[in-house]
């Protein structure tokens, strides 16, 4: 395509102009214009039906409505995160910080498949002596697996014809011919994962696609990427760590926030079949500070340690930090623990930590962060068989999360013999072997606490 085809489009307004400008003379937004290819003249434009080739107009109630068929992947972790494992037609992305494990579990999953699937991995970021290094180093140097080295769209779409599932390595560095600018350009990923989804709607291959993430841990390239494809998965943790998450933030096909845990060894990654034992720490001795609290990621209740530390501050602006939950939430709860449970923490630094890395944006951490940074105040250790969780509103009242009868179940078969939960969540049966304190208003807590520790 010659270099004069190339559009600029805006992002605000969708005006098309023919060469790159500071401002969209049309709605006036600043730097909005991004390159993207030209449609071609209509005597050359070919016949296409849409994503599912369907040309004719039918009505809602003469669609039929089933359960899309699933592909097993192998790994019971990801089909947990893809809501029961590959759709037919499907296309998946999956973003991540360099080094996190992308490539190694699409190479695992996809040599795992390729023994009674037909499958093809196109790789333009790595040479086939590469893939094959880590292969061995996988143990997976004896599969049947098709690679193709190019990073030439065309080329990986006439590979993929009759495939069941393609692995493209990564979105970032394929280029498709009608576009007039650079690998990873905006028009180039817009074009490539267009016509991938294309391939996908109308063949019913299942594309998995790896693709990179910015500094600020966002996919990088245009936003419309993760509005075309049907699922988009993050994997999530430090890369020096052993333990890795995926989490599911767009589903079609199965619910969001599902998790699946791995961890990252010699042989690659393995399955962690009961991920609430890694995020807990089990101290020789009762700490002040340290509490369980459960979380629910999508179907999966988890448990894990939420430590606290508070310390008396010299700075006439304590420091309020926290890893795993939102910073400012900390703010907003000690300030509710003031007013209604009359704990003044404003002349103390407050550290809280959520032990493993996790990430937890739901509110249930409210009570849990609240009754730690209690413990560590009062140097007073509760019991390591206690758990929490609840949400606290600015009024004091402590809201009712939702699974709060799965996340007791789940206490209760790790041992768990104390609850502290909010009153809506309190069980209607007993929990054989578990007390649980039901707590309607934050005033309560410090007898609550009290009966606790002592």
């Amino acid at each position: 395509m010659a270099r004069d085809r190339a559009q600029y489009r805006c992002a605000e307004c969708g005006a098309v102009f023919s060469q790159w400008a500071g401002q969209c003379t049309t709605c006036g937004a600043w730097n909005s214009l991004a390159e993207h290819a030209a449609p071609p003249p209509r005597a050359e434009r070919p016949a296409s039906a849409g994503w599912t080739g369907e040309r004719a107009v039918t009505h809602l109630r003469e669609a039929t409505a089933s359960a899309p068929p699933r592909l097993a992947t192998g790994s019971a972790e990801l089909d947990r995160v893809l809501g029961g494992g590959l759709v037919p037609g499907s296309v998946v992305l999956l973003g991540g910080d360099p080094g996190i494990g992308k490539s190694t579990l699409l190479l695992q999953t996809l040599a795992r498949l390729a023994q009674s699937t037909r499958v093809l991995y196109a790789s333009g970021e790595e040479s086939a002596a590469q893939i094959a290094a880590r292969a061995q180093r996988l143990q997976l140097g004896d599969a049947d697996l098709p690679l193709l080295i190019d990073a030439r769209l065309e080329a990986i779409l006439d590979a993929a014809a009759g495939c069941e599932v393609l692995v493209v390595d990564s979105i970032q560095t394929l280029v498709a011919e009608s576009v007039a600018s650079a690998a990873g350009s905006v028009a180039q990923v817009r074009e490539c994962a267009a016509r991938l989804t294309r391939l996908a709607k109308t063949s019913g291959t299942s594309v998995l696609i790896a693709g990179h993430v910015t500094k600020e841990g966002a996919l990088a390239g245009p936003r419309v990427l993760e509005h075309i494809v049907d699922t988009v998965l993050y994997f999530e943790g430090d890369s020096a760590s052993t333990y890795r998450v995926v989490r599911a933030f767009k589903n079609r096909f199965g619910s969001v926030n599902e998790l699946g845990v791995f961890a990252m060894t010699e042989a690659g990654l393995k399955e962690v079949s009961n991920p609430s034992a890694i995020f807990l720490t089990r101290h020789a001795r009762p700490v002040a500070g340290s509490i369980t609290m459960a979380t629910l990621e999508g179907t999966r209740p988890l448990l894990l340690e939420v430590q606290a530390l508070v310390e008396s501050s010299p700075l006439g602006n304590p420091r309020r930090l926290a890893l795993g939950m939102d910073g400012s939430r900390l703010a907003m709860l000690l300030a509710v623990l003031h007013r209604h449970a009359g704990v003044a923490l404003f002349d103390q630094d407050v550290y809280v930590n959520l032990v493993g890395g996790l990430k937890v944006t739901e509110t249930a951490t409210d009570l849990p962060v609240l009754l730690a940074a209690l413990s560590s105040l009062r140097d007073r250790p509760l019991p390591a068989d206690v758990l929490a969780f609840g949400e606290v509103g600015l009024a004091g009242e402590v809201r009712p999360v939702r699974g709060g009868q799965e996340r007791l179940h789940e206490a209760a078969k790790l041992g768990f013999r104390h609850a502290v939960v909010g009153k809506l969540n309190a069980p209607r049966k007993p929990i054989p072997g578990m007390e649980v304190l039901a707590l309607e208003h934050l005033g309560g807590v410090g007898e609550v606490f009290a009966r606790l520790v002592d």
